[in-house]
């Protein structure tokens, strides 16, 4: 009998590494946005020279929370304390599971006083929709993500959203303002407009410099967009494709996706069996060299992902006595590794070698499922980490990964990463038969960009989480 619900999947299953491991999810694609306007590496460069235009439209949920309950509801699910959430400000927002393993993150903007949306992948999304079922006087409108194979049917969403970033970012904003804009505080939110069209800011920045993420209703989207274009012409701008897109992650050190820490837990039960059996976490794909035997290994806690100082023991949450019985100072911590340049010349030169065939290595983005493990050992081959999210910066002109490696790992210290899954691979679609390769890496902070970890918030992608 087919599954109707993820509690089904898994108990036909049996077993969860080996489902997800084999998951016939495919190859993950940021949906709509064309792949390059001009090419991936002039792309990346213009964030950090010039500017560019950041089309997040469609790869992301958007889930509006209202009500009388709607501060209640994030307050009781989420790590990060409420005490300070003024309207017009956003906070990066991560629940965990009754275990205390993340569960995911994203964006959470406070636009009225009972009044939030959020806005990331599916995990958290889908949480806090079946959580909101549980008692709470809210109302929830889910805008799902654009359908990552169209098939050239139409796709719209209820808001368009992007972002300005770069040098010359705040004199694109200003041309399209006509006057001035107050650089207000790291995720504030304001209003601006733009073509004659009245839209939302969030006070954003990367490359060192300030910028602005917007948004406004959907039928609005190709207005703005080729308003913003024009201005940004004589400042350099350049749309970003979906290719570079990819890039920006790694030089700003956020790990994208994590596993979700839900496929155990007992008192998740009812929320697996909600869950349908063609959701995120049903047929979601971990990829990689490293293989557990309990899926709970692949799950990471906040100090792992470097989010140790948005726990706040201030209020009750979902999870919180599991991590009060974390010991911070010994959780992996997340880092930047920097890949030796030889060997991975090697495997670009794989598939036009008669030499060992590896797993390909795509460029920007080598990752090879939505949820990344590949192990990091140490030069006795012990395991000392995980790389999680890999691919090549241009402005770097380096590979890098973002990774979580035991607290007795020394920045500057060289590691290998296991690149290639063991046996020959799994059966997933995006992974052919192959050997591993050992690649040397350095282990380097995150953010790795200099000016990255100098211009951002401390706390948030800055040098106070290295």
């Amino acid at each position: 009998m087919s599954a109707k619900n993820l509690q089904e999947v898994l108990d036909q299953a049996g077993d969860v590494v080996d489902l997800l491991r084999n998951s016939q999810l495919g190859a993950y694609i940021y949906p709509v946005v064309p792949a390059e306007f001009t090419n991936f590496r002039r792309e990346v460069i213009a964030w950090r020279e010039t500017a560019v235009l950041f089309d997040q439209s469609h790869h992301m949920v958007n889930l509006f929370i209202s009500g009388r309950d709607a501060l209640k509801l994030i307050t009781d699910n989420g790590i990060n304390s409420t005490a300070k959430f003024a309207v017009d400000t956003a906070k990066q927002f991560v629940p965990v599971s009754p275990d205390g393993g993340v569960i995911g993150d994203g964006i959470l903007f406070r636009v009225a006083e009972d009044q939030f949306i959020y806005v990331g992948r599916a995990p958290v999304a889908n949480y806090l929709t079946f959580r909101a079922t549980q008692g709470y006087d809210v109302d929830i409108k889910v805008d799902q993500r654009s359908p990552m194979r169209p098939y050239g049917k139409a796709v719209t969403r209820d808001l368009w959203r992007f972002q300005i970033q770069g040098p010359r970012a705040w004199d694109v904003i200003e041309k399209l303002n006509g006057a001035p804009v107050e650089q207000t505080r790291f995720f504030t939110l304001g209003h601006m407009k733009i073509g004659g069209e009245d839209v939302r800011t969030l006070r954003h920045g990367m490359a060192g410099a300030p910028g602005l993420e917007i948004w406004g209703p959907y039928d609005s989207y190709d207005r703005v967009r080729e308003t913003i274009l024009e201005a940004g012409r004589e400042f350099g701008l350049e749309p970003c494709g979906s290719r570079a897109y990819a890039c920006n992650t790694l030089e700003s050190g956020w790990i994208p996706s994590p596993l979700p820490a839900v496929y155990t837990s007992e008192e998740l039960r009812d929320y697996r069996q909600w869950l349908p059996a063609d959701s995120y976490e049903a047929t979601n794909a971990i990829a990689g060299s490293y293989v557990a035997d309990r899926i709970e290994d692949y799950y990471l806690n906040p100090w792992e992902m470097g989010y140790g100082s948005f726990v706040k023991f201030d209020h009750d949450f979902v999870g919180r006595s599991a991590l009060e019985a974390i010991e911070p100072e010994k959780q992996r911590r997340k880092v930047t590794l920097a890949w030796n340049a030889d060997d991975v010349a090697k495997l670009l030169a794989s598939p036009v070698s008669d030499g060992p065939d590896y797993q390909f290595f795509d460029l920007p983005n080598a990752n090879y499922g939505p949820s990344n493990f590949d192990s990091v050992v140490d030069s006795d081959g012990t395991l000392v980490g995980l790389s999680l999210f890999t691919g090549f910066s241009a402005n770097e002109k380096k590979v890098l990964s973002l990774a979580t490696v035991a607290p007795d790992v020394p920045l500057g210290a060289e590691v290998q990463v296991i690149w290639g899954e063991p046996d020959g691979g799994t059966r997933k679609p995006t992974v052919q038969p192959h050997e591993q390769l050992a690649v040397r890496a350095v282990v380097s902070p995150a953010p790795y960009a200099d000016i990255v970890r100098e211009s951002y918030k401390p706390g948030w992608r800055s040098k106070a989480t290295v």
